[in-house]
């Protein structure tokens, strides 16, 4: 019940790539027959769990982290082949030929919507209890509904599929109607999902994931109210909870706590591992008295390519107290025994949120968070603020996710006004998600994305670049879809 994953011969054969479900026994392949294969409930499964795959492939996950965060003021990157495409996205050089956006982001999701959209042509076929069917439907609309609503965060709006067979020429959905239909999935889903911790098994869907979707959705749109109230959905499961530490909140051995709503699975293997850290360790590191318990053996991988942190921001953090700041590497002793200072070079502190002694090469098995508890918190903050300004309600909210960090709270006294209230808010995210690919959402929500692009020195930065282009392979293989303006 831990890890979800499915190797079945049926989607070896009939998918690019293997799905994503706890181990399944062994089925006679009678049932994977072509006229068989979507009447059955393994067939169905099968499918439906190729869908997961796509959505929760763990493998571009650092590219997910690192596009969001290279573009603002909390990530930067140097060395290795990876600099290549990140060196565009830190200077805001990208264009439509930048292969992350097609193979990351765009072609998976692509995929995860089509298995999804198979499941629901099928669904009404397949012999099995209307219990099931229900669940089965309502879970392929909540993955085709969450993977739309993170095409629309990074591209706007895009071709809506609806159907395997939908034609191959198919325009950009309008603005409003990618809105409406993230929305009406969502909400039509939910009622036949299962409660918290009551799915057949871990990182399948259930309602609260659905609703911290659609609040994240309500929020990044401006739907002030609407956030407020989805937020609110969530919490009153009474179920979710903000684990005890920050700094052991993300190690394997804590996976499936409370504070994590939605992630992509992880184990220590290929096709199934976080590559964060691999790419985050300074050269030759060894192990560090922040983390002592971490120590890096012959059996892990150190990328020649560097995830580091914006100095601008790693100094934000007050050392002394925030908890949060334990996992920025600030010095290391390296494989020689020496010491090294990484404050000694600007933009040079390392992200250790995903540390793993038990990492193989590339794969530590740290789960990669989508969605938190701490997030739905700060998100019904921030609504709040914007439809009433500051309140003590508000804060509350806001302490929750602070006292857990070692510091003091907010008051009234400090949050003057909803735009100084925003701000505090802005900042807190920062701290709370860093590593985590949010920054370049919640910076575009709060109207900085440009503007601090611009404080940065990247000069070229402009109201285009809130969104990324259409991949060119999509452009040229369905010209109905016109390109981004501007690109």
């Amino acid at each position: 019940m831990k890890k979800i994953i499915i190797l079945s011969s049926f989607i070896i054969a009939l998918l690019p790539q293997a799905g994503c479900e706890k181990m399944l026994d062994v089925t006679p392949p009678g049932e994977f027959a072509p006229g068989n294969v979507l009447t059955t409930e393994k067939g169905i499964r099968s499918v439906l769990f190729s869908s997961y795959s796509f959505i929760q492939n763990p493998t571009p996950s650092r590219y997910l982290i690192n596009n969001s965060e290279v573009t603002t003021d909390i990530g930067f990157n140097s060395g290795g082949a990876e600099n290549l495409t990140l060196t565009q996205l830190i200077n805001f050089t990208w264009d439509a030929s930048l292969l992350t956006f097609q193979v990351d982001v765009w072609a998976p999701t692509y995929r995860a919507i089509r298995d999804a959209n198979i499941v629901l042509e099928n669904i009404e076929n397949v012999n099995t209890s209307d219990a099931n069917r229900k669940m089965y439907a309502a879970e392929a609309r909540f993955i085709r509904a969450f993977g739309y609503e993170l095409l629309y965060k990074w591209f706007g709006p895009v071709p809506l599929r609806t159907v395997s067979t939908s034609e191959p020429l198919l325009a950009k959905a309008s603005d409003a109607e990618m809105r409406a239909f993230i929305e009406e999935e969502l909400t039509a889903a939910i009622p036949d999902l299962p409660d918290p911790g009551q799915e057949e098994a871990f990182a399948r869907a259930n309602k609260g994931m659905a609703w911290s979707v659609l609040a994240k959705h309500y929020l990044n749109t401006r739907q002030w109210q609407k956030a407020a109230d989805a937020c609110q959905e969530v919490i009153d499961f009474n179920y979710y909870d903000l684990f005890e530490e920050y700094q052991n909140m993300f190690r394997v051995e804590n996976e499936g706590n409370k504070e994590m709503i939605m992630v992509q699975p992880c184990r220590n293997e290929a096709g199934f591992g976080n590559w964060y850290t691999a790419g985050a360790l300074p050269p030759n590191f060894k192990t560090s008295s922040q983390i002592p318990e971490f120590v890096w053996t012959n059996a892990m991988a150190n990328f020649a390519t560097q995830y580091r942190m914006r100095t601008g921001f790693t100094n934000t953090f007050d050392v002394a107290k925030d908890e949060r700041a334990i996992l920025l590497l600030r010095s290391y002793t390296n494989n020689n025994g020496v010491n090294v200072n990484l404050l000694a070079t600007a933009d040079n502190v390392r992200s250790l949120k995903y540390w793993d002694n038990a990492t193989v090469g590339n794969h530590s098995g740290n789960d990669v968070p989508v969605i938190r508890y701490a997030d739905i918190l700060l998100s019904r903050a921030e609504a709040l603020n914007e439809l009433t300004g500051p309140t003590q309600d508000i804060l509350n909210l806001i302490n929750e996710v602070r006292d857990r960090a070692g510091l003091d709270d907010l008051t009234l006294a400090e949050a003057t006004g909803k735009e100084v209230l925003r701000d505090l808010i802005l900042r807190e995210r920062g701290w709370e998600f860093y590593s985590e690919g949010l920054r370049r959402e919640d910076l575009l929500r709060h109207d900085k994305f440009i503007s601090s692009a611009k404080a940065r020195g990247v000069t070229v930065a402009a109201d285009k670049h809130k969104v990324f282009p259409i991949p060119q392979t999509e452009i040229d293989a369905n010209p109905a879809c016109k390109q981004n303006e501007d690109y």
